[in-house]
Formats: C-alpha cells, sequence, structure tokens
C-alpha cells in the first residue's frame, strides 16, 4: 500500500513561487508514475504534472512554469511552481499509479491520492 502525503502549500502573491513536496510510502517507488493534480472551486480536477522514468507530462497551462521533479532514493516527488496566476489556485493533489496513462486519462482508476494541500494566489 503506497501513502501519500503533501506538504508546501500556502499563499503567494501573483508572479510568486511554491514548491510542492510529496513523500511516499511504500515498496518500489521508481515503478510507479506519479503526478500532480489540482481541483479549483466549481471546476473538475486536472492533471498538471506527470512523470515515470523518462517520460514527463504537462498541462498546456503550466509549461513552462512548472517543474515535476522526483527523488526515487528518498521516495519524494515534487512541484516546482513559478510564475504563479491567480488562475493557479486550487487544491493539488499528489497521484501515483503504476501506469503513466491511468494518470493521464483514466484520473477516477488512479491507484493512491494524497489528501491534498492548498494553493492560494492572490491577484
Amino acid at each position: 500500500q503506497v501513502q501519500l502525503v503533501e506538504s508546501g502549500g500556502g499563499l503567494v502573491q501573483t508572479g510568486g513561487s511554491l514548491r510542492l513536496s510529496c513523500a511516499a510510502s511504500g515498496r518500489a517507488f521508481e515503478n510507479y508514475a506519479m503526478g500532480w493534480f489540482r481541483q479549483a472551486p466549481g471546476k473538475e480536477r486536472e492533471l498538471v504534472a506527470a512523470n515515470k522514468w523518462g517520460n514527463t507530462y504537462y498541462a498546456d497551462s503550466v509549461k513552462g512554469r512548472f517543474t515535476i521533479s522526483r527523488n526515487n532514493a528518498e521516495n519524494t516527488v515534487s512541484l516546482q511552481m513559478n510564475s504563479l496566476k491567480p488562475e493557479d489556485t486550487a487544491v493539488y493533489y499528489c497521484a501515483a499509479d503504476v501506469r503513466l496513462d491511468v494518470l493521464q486519462y483514466y484520473q477516477n482508476g488512479v491507484e493512491h491520492w494524497g489528501k491534498g494541500t492548498l494553493v492560494t494566489v492572490s491577484s
């Protein structure tokens, strides 16, 4: 069983930066696709970024501003968020699945979710 715990959310002004971290428990972390989703009030949950081995995905809305990275030795995945905008305000969730395409296309089937961390970008 994999447990995911996010940290690093908070309040930041437009143009600022935040770094989210997700600590994973369990075995064979390196075999999991790891992703960050977000859900804004009144909107559907969307995949922001995901990574497995050499394959990385970014939503168009965050390309060039967000960077996902992982440390398999420490079982962590991070999301560096720069040039933040008010529309980035959302609860951000860490997610894990053995398949990257599940994160990308079948999120209702994702195996493991964190509880989320709130990011608020003020204008």
